[in-house]
């Protein structure tokens, strides 16, 4: 008999799978060892495979894409509210089967391995600019304590830092002046290692014509394009721009009942990085738009004028992000309306 559809829960080791066919009626399970796994997968006619989207996922479908099988990624949260009993493996395995079969069930998007690089290096960045703030934060804090104060961001940490060790009239101590050197060289090298990352994306940028159609876009720099393209790829996953926004989180919520519709303030679903990126981009062209008379800007100030900044700021980085789906599912470049 064939297989139509495996709901497969993944794990670092012991993988679980709970076989039904098209109908729902269950047909068997099994426990594999990781490296099991694709010799069993090859040997299974073409079926479907349905994952949780979590770590290691983007990996197994492309191995499974390979063999012919058809893969769809569903969120955990989607999952959940299928699972019967006690929580175990194989509940787990049998509820994203079933979850899966859902007429209005959402699907995750499947990274290839281009997007996953360029995932990898934002992650990277990300990690690099928490570590240069803490370190920046640690050492203000440890300066008060020697009655020394250096203002907020890195650049005055830099200007002043230096002139600070050299004083011998503060109150610092040889030791102290030695650990806080030795701070400041590790900011150094945190400091090459951010600069690399940003060359890393522009030349990315360079080369992906993705990319390059959406830094055309007012509010799009080389980081906002280069991890539009890592989450969204194509854009052909969603069906137009107002889902693309709806999975950036930059839409209203809604809590209605009885026919009343109330709607709350954005859902904050979806990728928060790209959320944010877009949010800081919308603030720039808010910024910019009132030295201009393009008809963007005049409606951004007339958004600003009548809703408030925050709201404006989100307002737009809406419409950013569903011109952003167009160039992406469209292929088209951007044209300013003037």
């Amino acid at each position: 008999m064939n297989i139509t559809t495996i709901g497969l829960d993944i794990a670092k080791s012991v993988f679980h799978l709970f076989n039904i066919t098209k109908t729902g009626r269950f047909i068997g399970k099994k426990q594999l060892k990781r490296n099991q796994v694709l010799a069993y997968m090859a040997k299974l006619e073409p079926s479907i495979v349905v994952m949780e989207a979590c770590g290691g996922a983007n990996y197994w479908s492309r191995k499974f894409m390979a063999m012919g099988h058809q893969v769809k990624l569903i969120a955990p949260q989607y999952v959940k509210p299928f699972v019967k009993g006690n929580k175990n493996d194989y509940n787990d395995a049998e509820a994203i089967a079933e979850a899966s079969q859902r007429p209005s069930m959402r699907f995750v998007p499947i990274k290839s391995v281009e997007q996953q690089d360029i995932q990898n290096l934002h992650r990277q960045r990300g990690l690099i600019k928490k570590s240069r703030t803490a370190l920046v934060n640690q050492v203000r804090g440890l300066l008060a304590e020697y009655g020394v104060v250096i203002k907020k961001g890195v650049s005055a940490f830099h200007n002043d830092l230096p002139s600070i060790l050299e004083d011998a009239n503060n109150e610092l101590t040889v030791l102290s002046r030695e650990l806080f050197n030795e701070l400041y060289e590790d900011l150094i090298i945190i400091e090459d290692r951010f600069k690399k990352c940003e060359k890393r994306i522009k030349a990315i940028n360079k080369e992906n014509g993705t990319c390059q159609r959406l830094i055309g876009v007012l509010g799009i720099g080389p980081i906002i394009a280069s991890a539009t393209f890592a989450e969204g790829g194509n854009g052909k996953n969603f069906v137009n721009g107002r889902h693309f926004s709806a999975w950036l989180g930059l839409v209203p919520g809604q809590h209605s009942t009885g026919g009343k519709p109330v709607l709350l303030g954005i859902s904050k679903r979806g990728n928060s990085y790209l959320r944010t990126l877009y949010i800081h981009g919308a603030r720039a062209v808010l910024q910019a738009s009132s030295t201009k008379s393009d008809r963007f800007s005049l409606w951004a100030q007339a958004l600003l004028a009548r809703r408030g900044h925050n709201r404006a700021c989100v307002a737009i980085a809406n419409k950013l992000a569903r011109i952003a789906w167009v160039i992406m599912a469209k292929g088209d470049t951007y044209r300013q309306a003037v």
